[in-house]
């Protein structure tokens, strides 16, 4: 299975994005399950409808819901990485929880949110 990070998204859905463009051929060709997690829906959501008209395919992906295993393995992944000094955004850590408890994928444009976390399997876009 592949995690779309948000910052994938944004690039799919503009329309104007060559990025964009190569991650979703990228993703189709994997051949795998594709999906986003409910952290993510909330962040794409929220700038669609801030910034923009509300793009109804967002809505029509599997969404891999937060639950209390990801909560614990989250809270352990924001602690660690601040105790090693690298810290991390909360929703980051939660995104990578989710992934990890799921066996999956995640892929994203911005390794730096996401290297201090060893268990995670990043995939990146050029």
């Amino acid at each position: 299975m592949i995690i779309l990070d948000t910052d994938i998204l944004i690039e799919i859905f503009d329309r104007k994005s060559r990025k964009g463009d190569e991650a979703l051929k990228l993703v189709l060709e994997s051949g795998e399950n594709i999906g986003i997690t409910s952290i993510n829906l909330h962040e794409v959501l929220y700038g669609l409808q801030k910034y923009a008209k509300p793009v109804k395919e967002v809505l029509q992906l599997p969404v891999v819901n937060y639950t209390k295993k990801d909560a614990n393995l989250s809270a352990k992944i924001e602690l660690d990485a601040e105790r090693m000094g690298t810290p991390i955004r909360r929703t980051d850590a939660m995104i990578a929880a989710i992934t990890i408890n799921n066996g999956a994928s995640l892929y994203t444009l911005d390794l730096k949110h996401f290297q201090p976390i060893k268990a995670l399997s990043l995939k990146l876009f050029p």
